[in-house]
């Protein structure tokens, strides 16, 4: 028994190194720009960091290129405050969250992390994002309150008045899947407008209940 007993242990070890192996390489990565369009020092993550500040990086990323995994990007450290979460892509441009970063940690396919809503189908088609890259749907959805909660509107094409679609200053939170869109507070892409690129708002802030019409710009 005493001789038994050793063989066993190796072979489930051995059994076991493969899989703990495999999930590191499956380890998602990203990278940080201080400047828009990946220009300027950057700084590669393979890791979660609840602190960017020991890293000379707090509150600098202009732009983000996710080559693997699911990651979500916090302004606060420790993963508090406002947040958002962006699969495989390059996004030049981040909109609303420019020089806010401090902390970041990949999430997986599941609630971001958070634990605090489940993870269902309706929630896979709402995050199906990353520039057009095998992922169906259309270019925009709007929801009518944050958290991509609410009634919702999907565009594939121009709109310039969204009561067209009986959703005139409604849109709380957007996800766009491709392109760069022009989002406007007056119909015909006038009064105050943002530019967004592929990517999860899960806030609009000042301009939540304000969108009257959108247009693809890129």
């Amino acid at each position: 028994m005493k001789k038994i007993l050793p063989r066993l242990l190796n072979a489930a070890l051995a059994l076991a190194a493969p899989v703990v192996f495999a999930a590191a390489a499956h380890a998602g990565e990203i990278t940080l720009y201080t400047h828009a369009n990946f220009g300027g020092p950057a700084i590669t993550v393979r890791d979660q960091v609840s602190d960017l500040l020991p890293e000379g990086f707090n509150d600098r990323t202009s732009s983000v290129r996710v080559r693997s995994g699911r990651w979500e990007l916090c302004e606060h450290a420790n993963f508090g405050g406002h947040c958002i979460v962006l699969g495989p892509g390059d996004y030049r441009v981040l909109d609303g969250f420019n020089d806010v970063l401090s902390s970041l940690r990949e999430v997986g396919d599941g609630d971001g992390g958070r634990g605090d809503r489940g993870h269902d189908r309706r929630d896979e088609r709402r995050e199906g994002y990353g520039g057009g890259r095998g992922r169906h749907g259309a270019p925009v959805v709007l929801f009518s309150q944050p958290g991509f909660n609410g009634s919702e509107v999907e565009l594939r094409d121009d709109m310039r008045k969204l009561e067209n679609v009986d959703f005139n200053d409604q849109a709380g939170s957007v996800v766009i899947r491709e392109g760069d869109w022009q989002l406007c507070d007056d119909a015909n892409y006038r009064g105050k407008c943002i530019v967004l690129s592929p990517g999860r708002y899960d806030n609009l802030r000042d301009m939540g209940d304000r969108i009257s019409s959108v247009r693809r710009v890129r």
